[in-house]
């Protein structure tokens, strides 16, 4: 899938998937980018994301969790190919409320011939909020 990096706004340089359906156009969008500290994605909180007692649902940053363990993974996913998620464990530790930055970075502990472990944890302005693990299955391309 193709990736468009942004060029106004907030994230501004990061980059996105903008014909993910669920992903850019439903739950977020969610962005990505390397730094320093190597891979990070994130975005802002809306309204969107909340449930009724105006912290973050847990659906909603359980999404982003599984956005941002590709993102840790983007580079043992080969060219062409894509990854599935195959297994993913999370533990709730705060709630983001609305207006904060949240934020993922994690580590991928090993990738093998078609699978990637990797973990990491969300923050919201900094707060921990989401410690989370995944196994990805790459896929390569038919033909």
């Amino acid at each position: 899938m193709k990736t468009v990096t942004v060029e106004t706004g907030e994230f501004a340089g990061w980059t996105y998937w903008p014909d993910e359906p669920f992903e850019a156009q439903t739950a977020g969008p969610f962005f990505f980018r390397e730094d320093a500290k190597g891979p990070v994605a994130a975005f802002r909180a809306e309204r969107k994301h909340m449930n009724g007692a105006g912290i973050m649902h847990g659906g909603a940053l359980m999404t982003f969790a599984d956005f941002a363990l590709f993102g840790i993974a983007l580079h043992t996913i080969e060219d062409g190919g894509y990854g599935l998620t195959v297994a993913f464990t999370s533990e709730f530790l705060d709630g983001p409320k609305e207006g904060e930055y949240v934020e993922a970075r994690g580590e991928v502990l090993r990738a093998g011939g078609s699978l990637v472990f990797a973990r990491g944890l969300v923050t919201a302005d900094g707060r921990p909020c989401l410690n989370f693990s995944g196994t990805i299955k790459r896929v390569r391309p038919k033909g």
